[in-house]
């Protein structure tokens, strides 16, 4: 069944001005959305694509980030992220000489990384160091199944990173990584791993990014028929069994290799959707061992600690319960539409057949004012609309 269209507030806070440096680029992605014929639009992407990548090549990276965070609405935002991935594509092409032509892409991972409960009362947190043993084997398994369009001569470095790695404010500096990976050794510029802390007893969800570089001929483009055919099973075993240790259990999910920019889009909301997944699982599973069917409410909440300062809330309980309810809190990035990540979790819920599921109408505040905790809503409360606060 196909995902429906929700009617749910956007929490977060649009901007009421525009600095004067961000205006060239936010008149160019309105003028672009506002076009009446295929050849405008055409013209003004190519105007776009090549400004955003002119600023790339320049070193203004985090001027671009602050152009998008500034973004008066998401459609804006969104426009001025597919161009900034053309301009990726296009300063790949232009600033690669001769006929051998160096790519950067990223594999987005998914991480769910489990450790058993304590038994002696006081473990210390448990981590996962994010070096690799044994790139070469990722690397094989890749061009066994042929992943980047069957192109051969590429290799990886030997860490996983954080999103912050490949953000936007990254940007310059890794795309003038790229341009001397054609002639010297990709591994002197690896980039140093982000651990992952494992709390006993917890299941938890993080995003990380497998870098590499691949040299192709002129005009060859390795990554636009990135294949997920054959390779993810194998890669998945092989870069858990890099990762986990006696005392713990890790289940990694990679993506199709991309651009950094593309691939940071798409992490960030496997990684959101993953987390979702583990929360509703868990959770439904417990309320009916315990209780019965739970009720599900969905809520937009302003909150600082939120990029954009927004976010979505799922909240599951149980009239038969009298205790809290149980909160997923789910970030809304520039680029997202409130109402599409609302209807991942709608889905999600039908996946799981919970029947009772609440959207709110509205934004709430971040937290409950009288205990000042984070704020979520009981089903049973909605009607006289009193909140309910996670602990």
């Amino acid at each position: 069944m196909p995902s429906m269209s929700l009617d749910i507030a956007d929490p977060r806070t649009p901007s009421e001005t525009v600095a004067a440096m961000h205006a060239p680029l936010i008149e160019l992605a309105k003028a672009r959305l506002e076009a009446t014929s295929e050849v405008r639009a055409d013209e003004i992407d190519r105007a776009l694509t090549g400004v955003l990548m002119e600023r790339l090549r320049s070193g203004e990276a985090l001027l671009l980030a602050d152009a998008i965070a500034a973004a008066p609405s998401v459609a804006i935002a969104r426009q001025l992220w597919r161009r900034l991935i053309d301009a990726w594509a296009l300063a790949t092409r232009a600033d690669s000489g001769g006929d051998i032509v160096a790519a950067l892409f990223a594999i987005p991972v998914v991480i769910v990384a489990g450790s058993p409960s304590s038994t002696d009362g006081a473990p210390p947190t448990a981590a996962i160091s994010g070096l690799l043993a044994d790139t070469a084997r990722l690397a094989a398994i890749l061009r066994e199944h042929g992943a980047l369009a069957g192109n051969q001569a590429f290799g990886f470095a030997n860490a996983l990173v954080a999103a912050d790695a490949i953000d936007v404010p990254k940007m310059s500096e890794l795309l003038a990584w790229q341009t001397l990976a054609a002639s010297s050794d990709f591994r002197e510029r690896d980039l140093p791993p982000t651990p992952i802390a494992v709390q006993p007893g917890q299941q938890s969800v993080h995003l990380r990014f497998l870098i590499g570089t691949a040299l192709a001929g002129r005009g060859t483009d390795v990554l636009v028929a990135a294949e997920m055919t054959g390779w993810p099973m194998p890669f998945s075993l092989e870069l858990a069994g890099q990762l986990a240790s006696p005392t713990l259990s890790v289940l990694a999910l990679p993506r199709a290799p991309q651009s950094p920019p593309a691939a940071l889009q798409q992490g960030r909301a496997a990684q959101r959707e993953v987390g979702a997944q583990l929360f509703a699982s868990n959770a439904i599973r417990k309320l009916r061992a315990a209780v019965g069917e739970p009720s599900a409410v969905i809520s937009a909440h302003r909150s600082a600690a939120a990029p954009g300062g927004g976010e979505l809330r799922l909240s599951l309980s149980s009239p038969f319960d009298s205790r809290q309810a149980e909160g997923f809190r789910c970030p809304l990035f520039p680029t997202d539409s409130a109402s599409d990540v609302a209807a991942m979790l709608v889905d999600l819920l039908r996946e799981c057949r919970v029947a009772d599921v609440r959207i709110l109408r509205g934004v709430h505040a971040d937290r409950d004012p009288r205990t000042g905790v984070t704020l979520l809503f009981r089903a049973d409360s909605v009607g006289d609309a009193e909140p309910t606060s996670l602990h």
